[in-house]
């Protein structure tokens, strides 16, 4: 059974019973906890915490996961993936446990004719929480199955969480017994090679706060209800029905391995070394299309660091295995026909996805060859130390200098028999640089500070937002909040959280700031400086009372400061056609990649596999600006997600969007899913200036914009600015660019004279130095203090003219010079060729006066040269070479 089947019978099969269908959802999601989406249930949180009703009773899907605190186990065994599918269904407050193995045992073993799997019931085991007594009553009444097929065990493996802050709550998960040629007998508790676990039901009752990933942490107490949480492995599901011994040799990852045979030339399951690598090629690969699909570019911080680590790991393997030409493209290809079925993106989106990968394995393999060179001699110098640990600063030399992740030179280093000090490491990457900080204060505690707003809530409902049609309302306060801490009344100077039930302040999301504005009672005057979403649905003012006493209760008239939000609006339609603009030029490999909407002022980042012309930028501003004119009406509307699509309506990286969702319309130049708030005509935004650009990781390039006023403020102090200097040079404002030019190239012409003025002069004191010359034996020598401030290639050219004027002669020049105002001072040493003959050597002659100058230094028989930290020190270098020379 090929795996879009099993996907599609798990679908079928909840959806007759009564489930709604929910898309899986993004890999990457807002949630301060995770950087990836790594089960089933997280699109479900907040059903599952009470922080918004759930739309359905019940609902099922089949989700995209990654989970990549594993990574260097992936390839070593068959057992570690990255990426998965997790097929589950969810009951919010509906049915519980019997309802859940109910549903779970008919589809395993039921016949393929009824849509089932056709499991044997026989060789199917089950495990539960260790005290769940209830759990064991009714897997025996659902399924009949025999105590001796139950299992129980600990906290570690029966009672599930997402190892961080969130629902939890006992489980029973399902095995298959493979047989006896997987392992021994006695279960999963004695072997869970042989007994696979395929479906893990779990009983979402309570929520968990910080402390380890599987035990050792608080139940902080029980969910608003009792909700179910199953997760099935496809992947896992796979490979028992297809017959084969695991997830690597199942239809959607096997084709990557052969592809791999195809590129090395060698067969997996031939070689237990190249096994590993073929795996991590098949692994990875699907991970890294996956995560570039969902809006993730490679970068060195957070998922771009997974994501590039992941691509990096493709490739070394692929050069490990004897490849070295590109082939990240390739198996970009292979995974899109694989996976393509079930995710329509893939096929799609292909153009831009192949661009990321290719342009990082570009990057990478520039970095792979110089850096490989460094770690041998590296590695080398260690073992020749008798060491066999790598230094901290060699690591950190290969990260800073040639892009090497940290675990890259791991790895090397481990197949080379060594460790490395990652504590040095971590020391020097700290002194280098301040880390930022994963997230703003406000979402640090994760879900463990929002039980206030939960509160508010779960008391009053979602905050009706009246923003899209009104700047101004009655409303009456609900929640308020100091220092985190509900109150029932504030007076002056205090700052405050208040919470209306109806507000038009719009809160920030999507790129677009909040609101600001006053909040205005009988007795009281409050300064709204920033509104934010606590918890989806809950609208959160952060004010300051300025005047007089608010009270919970209170009735206040809410005004949204007009121009400002204007100003905001005018930003953020100008990013949806600047967003249609670069599509434009670049076609959808130039999706959006973050946004931010401010006041007369829009930044717009997007995906871009290459640089981005000014050029291209230029006809960007001219193409929107040429589109204000038209005045076309912006128009907003809601519809379902299918029917969107339909329309062209583009939607963005990262984002989770409902059945239904909101199109702003502005005309079929572009069309967006979007939730903020917009003009009312695209000619209200007057104009739009770019006024920056740039390059901010792999991939991603970023504009900056102004509009309206702002940009008309930005363009008049320009023009001023071309009008003073057309002033200044006495030319028209259009001949500027040739004036400025002939000014440019007479500089450079003055320049070059005075550097050949500069050179003549230094070179005619030549004579004189030459003549300076003592008999040191056979030895010719001029060593001598020149002028301050000669610099270095002038100091190579007098010494190399000092040279010519000794002719034949055994002859060693040695000038210093100087650094004004400084203790520094240059040096250059020459040699004849009569003195290279004597075996005397530039390079070796240094060495004799280094110390007196603190010095550095070094070079060729012919010519050394180099600097050192004490110019008061001349004197002795110079007596310290005539004493090498044979002088006193």
């Amino acid at each position: 059974m090929q795996t879009h089947e099993i996907r599609q019978r798990f679908l079928d099969h909840f959806q007759k019973a009564g489930h709604t269908l929910v898309p899986s959802a993004p890999l990457i999601l807002d949630d301060p906890n995770l950087l990836f989406v790594n089960a089933g249930m997280v699109q479900f949180k907040p059903y599952f915490l009470g922080e918004v009703p759930p739309p359905y009773a019940t609902a099922t899907s089949v989700q995209k996961c990654v989970r990549t605190g594993d990574i260097d186990e992936v390839g070593k065994t068959t057992r570690h993936n990255t990426f998965f599918q997790m097929a589950g269904n969810f009951s919010f407050g509906d049915y519980f446990k019997e309802g859940a193995m109910r549903h779970a045992w008919t589809l395993l073993t039921g016949s393929l004719e009824d849509g089932g799997y056709g499991f044997d019931p026989e060789r199917l085991w089950v495990t539960v929480y260790q005290d769940d007594d209830e759990a064991i009553e009714l897997w025996q009444k659902v399924a009949g199955i025999p105590t001796e097929r139950i299992q129980r065990r600990g906290m570690v493996d029966n009672y599930w969480s997402m190892g961080v802050p969130g629902p939890c709550g006992p489980c029973s998960e399902i095995y298959f017994d493979r047989g006896p040629e997987f392992g021994v007998e006695g279960g999963p508790v004695a072997d869970e090679d042989r007994y696979l676990e395929i479906w893990n039901l779990v009983f979402m009752q309570n929520e968990r706060g910080e402390g380890g990933a599987k035990d050792n942490y608080p139940i902080l107490g029980q969910l608003p209800a009792k909700n179910i949480d199953t997760g099935m492995g496809v992947e896992r599901v796979a490979f028992l029905l297809q017959g084969v011994d695991n997830v690597y040799e199942t239809d959607l990852v096997r084709p990557v391995i052969t592809a791999a045979e195809k590129f090395s030339g060698r067969a997996y399951g031939a070689d237990p070394v190249d096994d590993v690598r073929f795996r991590v090629i098949a692994d990875h690969a699907r991970s890294g299309v996956m995560l570039v699909a969902d809006g993730v570019t490679p970068g060195n911080e957070a998922r771009g660091y997974v994501l590039r680590r992941l691509l990096r790991r493709i490739v070394r393997s692929t050069r490990l295995l004897g490849v070295q030409e590109p082939v990240l493209a390739e198996f970009t290809a292979v995974v899109r026909d694989a996976m393509g079925p079930s995710y329509p993106e893939l096929i799609a989106d292909f153009d831009r996805i192949e661009a990321v990968m290719r342009t990082e394995e570009e990057a990478f393999l520039a970095t792979l060859t110089s850096g490989s060179k460094i770690f041998d001699v590296a590695a080398a110098e260690t073992v020749a130390s008798g060491s066999k640990q790598l230094a901290g600063d060699k690591a950190f030399q290969l990260h800073d200098t040639f892009g090497f992740p940290i675990d890259l030179t791991l790895e090397m280093a481990a197949e080379a028999g060594l460790t490395v000090d990652e504590e040095g490491f971590r020391s020097l990457m700290s002194e280098q640089r301040q880390r930022a900080k994963a997230d703003a204060a406000s979402r640090k505690t994760g879900h463990g500070d929002l039980t206030v707003y939960r509160s508010v809530l779960e008391q009053h409902g979602t905050t009706e937002f009246l923003g899209y049609t009104d700047l101004d309302s009655d409303s009456r306060v609900i929640g308020l909040l100091v220092g985190g801490v509900p109150v029932r009344s504030a007076g002056t100077g205090t700052e405050i959280e208040l919470v209306l039930d109806r507000t038009p302040f719009y809160a920030e999301s999507g790129g677009q700031v909040g609101d600001t504005g006053v909040l205005v009672g009988d007795n009281v005057q409050i300064s709204v400086t920033d509104v934010q979403k606590a918890v989806p649905g809950l609208f959160v003012h952060k004010a300051k009372v300025l005047a007089g006493e608010v009270a919970v209760d209170d009735v206040i008239q809410a005004h949204v400061d007009e121009d400002r939000r204007l100003a905001v609006e005018r930003s953020h339609s100008a990013t949806h056609l600047v967003h249609a603009a670069v599509r434009s030029a670049y076609g959808k490999r130039a999706a959006q990649a973050g946004s931010l909407n401010s006041p007369g002022r829009m930044r717009f980042d997007f995906t871009t596999p290459g640089p981005v012309s000014a050029s291209v930028l230029s006809g960007v501003e001219e193409e929107v600006n040429a589109y204000l004119l038209d005045d076309i009406e912006v128009k907003s509307f809601t519809t379902t997600m299918d029917k969107a699509i339909e329309l062209g309506a583009v939607a963005l990286f990262g984002e989770k969007y409902g059945t239904d969702v909101r199109v702003v319309d502005m005309g079929e130049y572009s069309r967006e899913l979007c939730g903020g708030t917009h003009v009312k005509r695209i000619g209200q935004l007057g104009m739009v200036k770019l006024v920056g650009d740039s390059s901010i990781g792999s991939g991603v390039h970023r504009v900056e914009a102004l509009v309206g006023m702002d940009a008309l403020r930005h363009t008049s102090k320009e023009r001023l600015l071309v009008s003073q200097l057309a002033d200044q040079l006495k030319v028209p404002t259009h001949e500027l660019p040739e004036r400025v030019s002939g000014i440019i190239a007479k500089l450079r012409d003055a320049e070059r004279e005075i550097d050949r003025m500069r050179v003549a002069s230094v070179l005619q004191s030549a004579g004189d130095l030459a003549a300076k010359g003592q008999q040191l034996g056979e030895t010719v020598v001029v060593a001598e203090r020149v002028p301050d401030g000669v610099s270095g290639n002038d100091l190579r050219a007098l010494t190399t003219e000092v040279r010519g004027r000794l002719g034949g002669a055994n002859g060693v020049v040695a000038l210093f010079s100087a650094e004004p105002d400084t203790d520094k001072v240059s040096f250059v040493v020459a040699t004849t060729p009569a003195a290279r003959d004597a075996k005397l050597k530039a390079g070796d002659l240094v060495k004799s006066f280094l110390p007196a100058i603190d010095g550095r230094g070094g070079g060729k028989p012919d010519m050394a040269q180099g600097g050192g930290a004490n110019k008061a020190g001349v004197a002795e270098a110079v007596t310290a070479l005539r004493r090498a020379l044979g002088g006193s």
